[in-house]
């Protein structure tokens, strides 16, 4: 039966996401809520789907940007695209679609960052011999997403995943229990304020940027409300002292922001948070709980050292992506795009050290 590909609109979101959350390698930044989000942020999102009858058998959120000159955009896909890509003829099929696509809308280029963790067997090769372009670093935050995270199975019951942590990692986890950390699992929008209070300060403290209230009330509108995230905040005799967000889709889930107040840090609320989203991941029938960005290294030389060790305490797997790859569709406009990039990222480390709260890492971010 031939293959079709055609974009979809907000009618078939439904199906489009179901489809991303059965698929191995599906990621809720390739859902239809996600390029939501990003359209309120100077995106558009565009969902592109192969059929094979009734079904979807590939899918991609594109998100477009136009670049301030010559009209020209950007096409990126953040973990994407979702199929089985060692099949090498659907990924050609899609590939045209794509480069169909990209003709259209004036794209320079299409970037991709799948979640295929390395070795990936003969992927590397067949991306170059299809025009692609590696551009990620050898691991950790390099990219546009991180190319290193831990990850944890949590398809066990919960004792053996207890049992399983470092014995330093137990001890945090009942020492918050004991000192009386209470996590609050059904915070509304207007806790949203109270875990912005809570970022900005861990920002200022950790000495990295982060974005604007209304991205997190994006966030709030378009996956709390699908019931694709939810907010945690830990309490210490009443008052609020940390904060995490997860995002959740099929059987995954991602720790994807987390906050704390400089005050009562001694009695350990990340590691209650850490282990009340896990066990609100086990309830939802989850199988996977993803710690998402750690560096690339266990050097205890590294500067996020204390990043990677606080993660590793729960278990969970090293695992790094093969990376972010740029399918050239307009050479001369590319060549120039990669002039300039590091333009752009001097002048978001500029903001930094001047303590800007916004995070501008990266136009694709």
């Amino acid at each position: 039966m031939p293959w079709r590909a055609r974009l979809i609109g907000p009618e078939e979101a439904g199906r489009y996401d179901a489809f991303i959350a059965a698929a191995p390698k599906g990621h809720i930044l390739q859902s239809y809520a996600w390029g939501q989000v990003k359209a309120r942020t100077g995106w558009q999102p565009l969902y592109l789907v192969v059929e094979e009858g009734d079904s979807i058998v590939a899918a991609a959120l594109l998100l477009r940007r136009v670049l301030p000159v010559g009209g020209k955009s950007i096409l990126y896909s953040p973990r994407g695209p979702v199929f089985d890509l060692q099949d090498q003829t659907l990924f050609d099929f899609f590939l045209e679609e794509v480069r169909r696509l990209g003709r259209r809308e004036g794209a320079i280029l299409w970037k991709i960052d799948p979640d295929v963790p390395l070795p990936a067997g003969h992927l590397p090769a067949y991306l170059r011999t299809r025009g692609f372009i590696p551009v990620a670093g050898r691991g950790g935050f390099e990219g546009t997403q991180p190319r290193s995270v831990f990850r944890l199975d949590i398809g066990r019951p919960a004792e053996e995943l207890l049992a399983s942590f470092h014995p330093k990692t137990r001890y945090n986890i009942r020492l918050a229990q004991r000192r009386g950390v209470v996590v609050q699992q059904e915070c509304t929008r207007a806790d949203l304020a109270v875990f912005y209070r809570l970022l900005v300060e861990t920002a200022r403290r950790d000495g990295f940027l982060i974005r604007g209230p209304a991205y997190f009330e994006a966030l709030w509108d378009e996956l709390v409300r699908r019931d694709y995230a939810r907010l945690f905040l830990a309490f210490y005799q009443g008052e609020p002292i940390a904060g995490s967000l997860a995002f959740i889709m099929g059987q995954k889930a991602w720790y994807v922001y987390g906050a704390s107040a400089n005050r009562h840090r001694e009695v350990m609320p990340n590691h209650l948070l850490q282990w009340t989203m896990i066990n609100w991941a086990k309830e939802r029938g989850c199988t996977l709980y993803d710690f998402r960005g750690a560096p690339g290294t266990s050097d205890p030389q590294h500067p996020l050292h204390g990043l990677y060790r606080f993660k590793k305490g729960f278990a969970g797997e090293h695992v790094t992506f093969i990376g972010e790859y740029d399918l050239v569709l307009s050479p001369v406009w590319y060549r120039a795009w990669r002039l300039v990039q590091p333009l752009h990222y001097r002048t978001v480390r500029l903001l930094a050290r001047r303590g800007s709260r916004h995070q501008g890492k990266s136009p694709l971010a």
